[in-house]
């Protein structure tokens, strides 16, 4: 039988991701379609890079358990936020399975600092790596990390800010020079979670890092990460926040913002962000993006926060991370580190 869906790809501007469509589709007819192929849209994301866009969801604003369904399609666990240590005011009041990133309140969580300088020299938006910082996949201090994040606009700001940014690990791997392929053999990064005084910006400060409790512990895992699904090597490090600059930022390294785990990080980054490896998206009201973690990374741009609101939501689903961490319990839950 043909599926009702139809899917366009790659994205445009990019050389991965797909736009998922049904015709005449809103939100509950999505669901429904996906409901009677279960298995259409999680082989959809993986046929696709990691990256789905799905338009002309605004029935979710008003009936938010709408993508908590869609978050089931993707693995069979979505985030129960009340259980894992987020701060109440960043949970949405009536649907715990999805945090609020919101420049209102009660989240009021800001923008990111503009790029400096704001474009690049031929008046575009920078997008690599040093010039774009921020770069990270979602959550990747926990052991197992999660799958697959869901993301809603509720209210989005205009186009030519807000944007999202995607970049291909996978692609980016293949595309390793034989000598970083090499270097990057059986290495391991060490991911460490936010506000421990151990990111690059905090060491380089000179702020003291506070001793981690157990669930904080900073966890290891692999710069070339081996897909689940797809079976493919991809790039799986982050930037700045999320590496523990004290100990790391890679395992076996000379450590510090100084040191060659530093340096090497740092030429990784610069290539896994190349303008060929990366999807900037521009927020309409009711897109869904929905991403996998395992192998794409990615970050958000600024936004003049005086004069736009901007209202997010998004979903984090578990399921699947890989062999890996078969059998692991949760590193970031206080009662499972113990």
């Amino acid at each position: 039988m043909a599926s009702r869906f139809e899917i366009t790809h790659p994205l445009p501007g990019a050389t991965f991701g797909g736009i998922v469509s049904l015709a005449g589709g809103d939100a509950h007819a999505v669901i429904a379609a996906a409901e009677a192929e279960p298995k259409f849209l999680p082989g959809a994301l993986a046929d696709c890079g990691g990256l789905l866009l799905l338009k002309g969801l605004s029935a979710i604003t008003e009936d938010p358990s709408l993508l908590v369904r869609l978050s089931r399609f993707f693995g069979p666990e979505v985030e129960d936020y009340r259980r894992t240590l987020t701060q109440a005011n960043s949970i949405h009041e009536d649907t715990p399975e999805i945090v609020l990133v919101s420049s209102i309140p009660p989240a009021s969580r800001q923008p990111p600092r503009r790029p400096d300088p704001p474009f690049t020299a031929d008046g575009k938006l920078p997008l690599q790596y040093p010039h774009r910082k921020g770069w990270h996949t979602d959550q990747s201090y926990r052991r197992p990390p999660p799958d697959i994040s869901l993301f809603y606009a509720v209210t989005p700001v205009p186009h030519g800010q807000g944007q999202t940014l995607f970049a291909n690990g996978t692609a980016a791997d293949a595309a390793l020079s034989p000598n970083l392929k090499a270097q990057v053999d059986g290495l391991e990064g060490l991911h460490v979670r936010l506000f421990t005084g151990r990111s690059r910006d905090a060491v380089l400060a000179g702020e003291p890092a506070r001793p981690l409790a157990p669930h904080e512990k900073s966890q290891r895992q692999p710069v070339v990460r081996i897909h689940p699904v797809t079976g493919k090597p991809t790039l799986y490090l982050c930037e700045s926040s999320q590496m523990d600059w004290v100990d790391g930022p890679l395992v076996g390294m000379e450590p510090g913002p100084h040191g060659d785990g530093a340096r090497l990080l740092d030429e990784l980054m610069t290539h896994l962000t190349q303008p060929q490896f990366v999807y900037a998206h521009e927020w309409d009201a009711g897109d869904v993006l929905v991403w996998d973690n395992r192998c794409l990374v990615h970050t958000a741009t600024w936004f003049d926060a005086e004069h736009h609101e901007r209202v997010m939501w998004r979903t984090t689903v578990h399921g699947n991370p890989g062999a890996l961490y078969a059998g692991e319990t949760k590193s970031w839950l206080p009662q499972a580190a113990e």
